[in-house]
């Protein structure tokens, strides 16, 4: 069996920046475990598959070693994909999850809007092994739904971090938010996530449900600019509506291609 296969970089309007994607919309589910394989086979940070049915499209992520509950840049991808390469006749594509819900992305010329549930927050302790871990104390600490969030003091604290990543892959989260106050943006950010293979992630959509919530309340905003601060880096438009987010970003194809199954 053959599937054609899209390489999409996501949260960007050049090649080679942003979060690199890969996008098979299938006709039918196949087995976990061969979507499993084709995500370790392309070794990116996420690959999404999507299945039509009825007028919307179920999703599901995985990354090199596992599936994910929730990823923004791997839809923002498969968006892409639909819109750009598989005429999707309307501006908004609705995407079905099976434990993030329903999740839509609408088309405004060539930005394409991810409309996410808002994440919770819930204050902790910082642990000791994240000190260690990140050879710096925040400031302050938060547990997501499958997420740590850390809080430190300034852009360049960010920009400075250089982790254990064998050290922060036994902390119990899927993944580690590092923010601050941005200098030219409203907040920046990292993602690192070496428990799911991915030591540090490009640009992460899912991140900034939790990220939005936080920085909305604290500046007193609704609408937001944020960086992602990896080596490739990516720019978002983030905007807080009740109990949901906006992420708005761009996406350009890097590559098409086709893979046996």
């Amino acid at each position: 069996m053959k599937q054609v296969i899209y390489q999409v970089d996501a949260f960007t309007r050049e090649l080679y920046k942003g979060n690199p994607a890969a996008v098979c919309i299938m006709a039918a589910w196949p087995d976990r475990e061969i979507m499993q394989h084709i995500a370790s086979e392309n070794n990116l940070s996420e690959t999404a598959f999507a299945v039509p049915v009825n007028d919307r499209y179920e999703i599901r992520w995985f990354t090199p070693r596992m599936e994910v509950e929730l990823c923004g840049h791997a839809t923002l991808a498969a968006a892409h994909v639909l819109f750009g390469h598989l005429n999707h006749p309307f501006d908004r594509i609705y995407f079905e999850s099976l434990h993030s819900g329903t999740l839509t992305v609408e088309r405004s010329g060539d930005w394409l809007i991810l409309d996410f549930p808002a994440d919770s927050l819930e204050e902790m302790a910082v642990p000791e092994i994240i000190i260690t871990a990140l050879h710096k104390a925040p400031l302050k600490a938060f547990r997501g739904k499958t997420d740590f969030m850390f809080v430190f003091a300034s852009q360049y604290e960010i920009e400075s971090l250089q982790p254990d990543f064998d050290l922060l892959a036994r902390v119990g989260a899927r993944g580690i938010i590092v923010t601050a106050l941005g200098n030219k943006y409203d907040f920046v950010s990292r993602f690192f996530a070496p428990r799911a293979g991915i030591n540090e992630d490009p640009v992460t959509g899912s991140a900034h449900t939790v990220l939005i919530p936080y920085w909305s309340k604290l500046l007193g905003k609704k609408k937001m600019m944020a960086r992602q601060l990896s080596e490739r880096g990516g720019e978002l438009v983030c905007e807080m509506r009740g109990k949901r987010v906006k992420i708005s970003g761009q996406a350009v194809t890097y590559m098409t291609g086709e893979i046996n199954i």
